[in-house]
């Protein structure tokens, strides 16, 4: 086999990450400045957000089974598909004037109900298109947090552009070609037979006759055998996915439309973070088998929280809250990889999308509260006292959780590390590695 077509399964993945989180990174951009200037709501601007996220997170909690069944392939493609529909429906019903606030609400919520599943079918395809180009764990979740982290870079810097020069619409439409495009990859470009269902190849008998629901519980199960998994990581990550929910839909936008920077400046920060968190991931893609992971993750969390939200609150000069969103982004390119890793050894293959559906939906479920909860804060109090609590409970949430016990779990000795089997659940496949560490790893989940 040639290296260009090795290398296929695991680029078609990581390019069709990198297009459609590009376009939901532009929208993340259009769509709250659409509705902060036609209603001058921060209040309303929060319920976009909630009615997007909340459909996301039940959603993609559901149909873990269906993705482990019916195969992350056909999930992925039909998914995006339908989001890039809805994407395009917004600015053509405005044009018509038959956008109604309702029926925006409801688009939105087709969206995020699409989007849930087919980022889940993405994150699932990621080890086996790393096991087919032979290419280790650490390296291939690095690669994909560096993937998504570029995508941060460009759609805000986009977004921004196209907001401030043609309209927050045309970010819309840019962001349902992005989810198309996303479609066209995953179902034309990946190697034939890549992203069927697992469960059929499950040496054990009864598992391709159980029922949904069965197969659900058996996710359930599993996570509540996982302490890391569930009380620490999860909890902890889904309170700073409020935090960083609040932040971006409602906050960073109230803060960009009252001093005056208007949505370039949101465009420009997210560029920022994102530049400087392509750089972290791929540091982390190269070294991260070396490092010890529980003084990464705490190291990454202390500078990717806090510090966005006290810099806004002090009034800062444009230069310096990029610089301070530079070094925030730089943390959090080391989160990821860490977290990823970590939940792709301890799952096995034929659990992955049932177990990270629960985990990435448990994890996501405070988001679509963020906007809610801060826009009637900011409505009641004004932004700096929100920003200045919010920066005081990240840094709390993320400090306080480093003394639970679990945590030891995530480290290896000398650096090293074991990989924790379930008992009742084979281990997922070792995947080719040059490198002299043992048979565990640990890599990143989103946060």
């Amino acid at each position: 086999m040639s290296t260009r077509r090795s290398l296929r399964p695991l680029g078609g993945v990581l390019a069709a990450i990198a297009v459609s989180l590009t376009g939901t990174r532009i929208s993340a951009v259009a769509l709250p400045w659409f509705v902060l200037v036609t209603t001058g709501s921060a209040t309303q601007t929060g319920l976009v957000a909630f009615f997007e996220m909340a459909p996301y997170v039940v959603v993609k909690a559901l149909t873990g089974p269906l993705v482990d069944r019916a195969g992350p392939r056909i999930v992925s493609w039909t998914t995006d598909l339908v989001s890039a529909t809805a994407a395009a429906a917004v600015p053509l019903l405005h044009a018509l004037h038959l956008l109604s606030f309702p029926l925006l609400l409801a688009l939105v919520a087709v969206i995020g109900a699409a989007r849930g599943p087919g980022d889940l079918a993405k994150e699932v395809m990621v080890p086996e298109a790393a096991e087919r180009c032979g290419v280790p764990l650490e390296r291939a979740t690095g690669l994909s947090g560096a993937t998504e982290r570029l995508a941060s870079t460009v759609g805000p810097a986009v977004g921004g552009s196209l907001v401030a020069l043609l309209g927050p619409l045309t970010g819309l439409v840019a962001n349902a070609g992005c989810f198309a495009l996303g479609s066209v990859i995953i179902a034309l470009a990946l190697p034939r037979r890549m992203g069927e269902p697992t469960e059929g190849a499950s040496s054990q008998a009864g598992e391709t006759k159980a029922g949904y629901w069965k197969r659900f519980g058996e996710g359930l199960t599993f996570l509540r055998t996982e302490p890391l998994l569930l009380i620490v990581i999860i909890i902890m990550v889904g309170i700073t996915n409020l935090l960083d929910a609040a932040f971006m839909t409602v906050l960073l936008p109230v803060w960009a439309k009252e001093s005056g920077n208007g949505p370039t400046a949101i465009g420009l920060t997210g560029s920022a973070m994102g530049a400087a968190a392509v750089a972290g991931s791929l540091i982390a893609a190269v070294a991260a088998h070396r490092l010890r992971r529980r003084v990464v993750f705490f190291t990454g969390f202390l500078l990717a929280g806090a510090p966005r939200f006290l810099i806004l609150a002090v009034d800062a000069p444009l230069g310096a809250v990029l610089a301070v969103f530079a070094v925030s982004g730089f943390g959090a390119g080391f989160l990821n990889p860490v977290i990823g890793v970590v939940l792709l050894e301890r799952v096995p293959r034929r659990m992955l999308g049932r177990v990270n559906a629960l985990r990435d939906s448990l994890a996501w479920a405070g988001i679509p509260l963020g906007g809610l909860i801060a826009g009637a804060a900011v409505a009641s109090v004004g932004l700096v006292p929100v920003l200045l609590a919010c920066g005081a409970t990240y840094f709390l949430t993320t400090n306080l959780a480093g003394l639970r016990p679990e945590w030891r779990e995530m480290d290896r000795p000398g650096g090293r590390g074991v990989l924790k089997r379930h008992p009742e659940e084979e281990a997922p496949p070792r995947l080719p590695d040059r490198s002299t560490r043992g048979p565990g790893a640990g890599a990143g989940a989103a946060h």
